[in-house]
């Protein structure tokens, strides 16, 4: 008989969770630890691919910063904001995954305004799209229903990891299991599983298992980050925010939010640092953005608005309070409810806990001054965040434990100083995710040390996220996700914003997957070129994007030919200072060649003197060209000149892989003609994918 799982203002009834009894123990073929968003997405992922999951979390929500962290208002980068234009397509159908995109969609349907869907329900000026945390999680919640039902999702909440199983028969550690804590009743249960997922947010199952890791800022022998000190500072790591949820209310129907024990005392509770405004300076000048203006603090992140007025913030909007610091021309700096002091990794967890308190309160004494400082009606909306008081159920975590993966993301990888004249920052050819966010964007806690970034150092290219990243270097049997891959203090402050996440997520969940269909250690497929192929279009044909194109959507019948062939380097962008493809242009014989010799990874020849007359040695595709003549390529196609920057035809490039892979040849062309019409871009990459995967006997 089937389960009947429901769902209440975004929570699931208590049929949708097991509760393990003392002692007992579950064994199933995935194992996701965390309440992170990536924990949800790896979840979904692996689910959708048709294996079972176990997802362990300290809460009854999934989703991580739009639920329980109460921030449903997305962090997204400049390209996902692109609207559609001759060009370019709007960011949403390149910029994300299909499967994140509908879930942005589903929000906006389940969040009206005026009876009307629309991009962004909320209203708010930072955030594109923005709903309440109970449109989130109902829509996220939506996702799982089926899996819960039929029994492949195991779905236990209020716990945490305590300690991890492990076997030492092979060359390495394997997890085999994690030990679990029942938050609510104290007693500890086992799950085991094929593959675990580390997608805490805070990086506890590191922790406590005792693996290779690395906390707040390192040193520059640990990274390789030319800006960083000699020496290591732990202790500086990103603050955290508890979250609030209010509601401006009418005139004089303000809720009194009464003030923490200690306020105006505690250093943490000081109401001299609070501002109500916001200043920004243009053109030398102070300009001065009150609470409720059209850019103020109330409207920056708006969840909810009363009427369809885009910027006017009206009794009965809704935000969250979700502020760091901002300059005052007559105070300095000044801030709101981000708290600063000390940090909640690499400590006991008293005194996480005593900082988790004071976090806390430090959002209640932000409330309080803005009601009887700046006299502004506010009430807390606890049935938007499940709380009696309006502040959300976790705070809301910009940094984790890091593992130390097979892959380090470094500063160099992603800075825009690092890449002049460049439109994406490095794009590894072993990616299985894309991001972007226009900064790295840095809420420093109050230790002394952080390194200071500025100009093009600070800036984010968009940037990609190699499969490597997600594999411990010396631990098998688990997967990094969430905020403990392997990024650093600097590069973690981009790939940690919302769409990020969830891009994490997906691709932990692909690998989880991957590695229970073959068998084979995560670390095995990470170093494999055939193995990381099929990961990558696994990816790419589930509607995931591993490489930055602006003008090739999810929908887009060589989607994955596009994608595959990028990521691995063979046929990229025609001009490396834009995101375009150009999927319909023309292609010529000097890039056909070199991405020719480099699918086949055929050794170069480079002799000393010229085959051809119009292809000097100063040639940029010199090396291919006399390549493809060495190997008995080129006959057929050519006489005395090989007219390389000459368009090709579609029989021109037949004639190339017949001779180059015949086998491969009737697989590569059955979606494209061999006639006498010039060779499309997209043609190119749909009939050498087939030539890759023949290679590589895909």
């Amino acid at each position: 008989m089937p389960v009947t799982i429901t769902q209440r203002n975004g929570l699931f009834n208590d049929a949708a969770f097991t509760r393990p009894g003392a002692g007992e123990e579950l064994t199933r073929s995935i194992l996701v630890v965390g309440g992170a968003t990536a924990a949800y997405t790896t979840a979904l992922m692996a689910l959708r691919l048709n294996w079972d999951v176990c997802l362990v979390q300290p809460q009854a929500l999934v989703g991580g910063q739009f639920t329980a962290q109460a921030l449903p208002a997305s962090d997204d980068g400049d390209l996902l904001r692109d609207k559609a234009t001759l060009q370019t397509l709007d960011g949403e159908q390149f910029a994300i995954s299909k499967a994140q995109r509908e879930f942005r969609e589903r929000q906006r349907e389940l969040q009206p305004v005026a009876q009307r869907k629309v991009e962004n329900p909320g209203g708010g000026w930072v955030s594109p799209l923005a709903t309440t945390p109970v449109v989130a999680a109902t829509a996220m919640n939506e996702a799982l229903i089926p899996y819960l039902r039929d029994g492949r999702l195991t779905l236990i909440p209020f716990v945490e990891p305590v300690e991890v199983r492990l076997s030492t028969d092979g060359p390495r550690p394997k997890v085999t299991g994690v030990v679990c804590r029942d938050l609510q009743h104290g007693h500890t249960f086992t799950v085991y599983a094929a593959i675990t997922v580390e997608a805490t947010d805070l990086g506890d199952l590191l922790e406590v298992g005792h693996f290779p890791s690395r906390i707040g800022q390192e040193a520059r022998h640990e990274t390789g980050e030319a800006i960083l000190p000699e020496e290591s500072r732990p202790q500086c790591q990103q603050a955290i925010t508890w979250d609030a949820v209010v509601e401006y209310a009418k005139p004089g129907q303000g809720v009194p939010i009464h003030p923490p024990e200690g306020y105006g005392q505690a250093s943490w509770l000081d109401p001299l640092e609070f501002t109500a405004n916001f200043w920004v300076k243009r053109s030398g000048q102070w300009q001065k953005r009150e609470f409720l203006s059209d850019f103020g603090i109330f409207r920056y992140r708006r969840l909810y608005r009363a009427k369809a007025h885009d910027k006017t913030v009206h009794p009965g909007d809704v935000a969250v309070i979700n502020w760091g610091t901002s300059s005052d021309p007559d105070r300095g700096v000044c801030c709101g409810n981000d708290y600063r002091p000390g940090c909640l990794v690499g400590v006991s967890r008293e005194e996480r806990q005593h900082h988790l308190h004071r976090a806390r309160q430090r959002t209640q004494a932000y409330l309080h001054y803005l009601q009887s400082q700046d006299g502004i009606d506010l009430k807390t909306r606890g049935d938007l965040t499940w709380t009696p008081d309006g502040l959300a159920l976790e705070p809301y975590i910009r940094e984790a434990r890091r593992g130390i993966a097979l892959t380090t993301i470094r500063h160099e990888d992603v800075a825009e100083h690092f890449f002049p004249n460049r439109a994406r920052a490095r794009c590894f050819d072993d990616s299985v995710g894309i991001g972007q966010y226009h900064y790295l964007d840095f809420h420093p806690n109050d230790a002394q040390g952080h390194i200071n970034l500025k100009g093009k150092d600070l800036v984010a290219l968009p940037f990609t996220l190699p499969l490597g990243a997600l594999v411990p270097a010396d631990i098998d049997g688990l997967i990094l996700s969430a905020k403990s891959i392997g990024t650093t203090h600097i590069t973690n402050a981009a790939y940690r914003m919302h769409p990020v996440e969830w891009a994490i997520g997906e691709a932990s969940g692909v690998l989880a997957a991957f590695t229970l269909q073959t068998g084979l250690n995560p670390r095995d497929l990470a170093q494999d070129e055939r193995h990381i192929r099929k990961i990558q279009g696994l990816m790419a044909r589930n509607g995931i994007p591993i490489f930055w194109f602006n003008d090739v959507a999810h929908d887009d019948p060589d989607f994955e030919a596009v994608q595959v062939m990028a990521a691995a380097g063979i046929i990229r962008s025609e001009n490396a200072e834009n995101l375009s493809f150009r999927p319909f242009a023309t292609v010529s014989r000097a890039v056909v060649a070199t991405a020719l010799i480099n699918v086949l990874k055929l050794p170069k020849s480079s002799p000393p003197q010229p085959t051809f007359k119009d292809v000097p040695p100063d040639h940029w595709a010199y090396d291919a060209i006399e390549t493809l003549y060495a190997h008995g390529m080129v006959a057929g196609i050519t006489t005395s000149r090989f007219d390389p920057d000459s368009p090709i035809t579609r029989e021109q490039l037949g004639f190339l892989v017949k001779r180059a892979m015949p086998t491969a040849y009737d697989q590569a062309f059955m979606r494209t003609p061999t006639d006498r019409q010039f060779l499309q871009r997209r043609e190119l990459s749909r009939v050498l994918y087939e030539v890759l995967k023949g290679r590589l006997g895909i």
